[in-house]
């Protein structure tokens, strides 16, 4: 049978993985938040990247052949 001391222990436990379990949610969801930018941040790279291709190619054609 559980004393009122190991019952208090427990609760004490208990309360300290209800914080962890809510810190690590928070932790979490600013991760997903900040990979969602990059993931943002890295398109508009690739669609420069390719803009900056496609200039580049329509330059070289320009060029005279030697």
């Amino acid at each position: 049978m559980l004393m009122k001391g190991d019952l208090t222990a427990l609760e004490h436990k208990v309360e300290q993985f209800l914080a962890f379990c809510q810190s690590l949610r928070a932790e979490n969801q600013a991760l997903r938040s900040r990979v969602a930018g990059l993931e943002e941040e890295r398109q508009a790279l690739v669609d420069k990247i390719d803009t900056a291709r496609t200039r580049l190619e329509a330059l070289m054609e320009r060029l005279p052949e030697e």
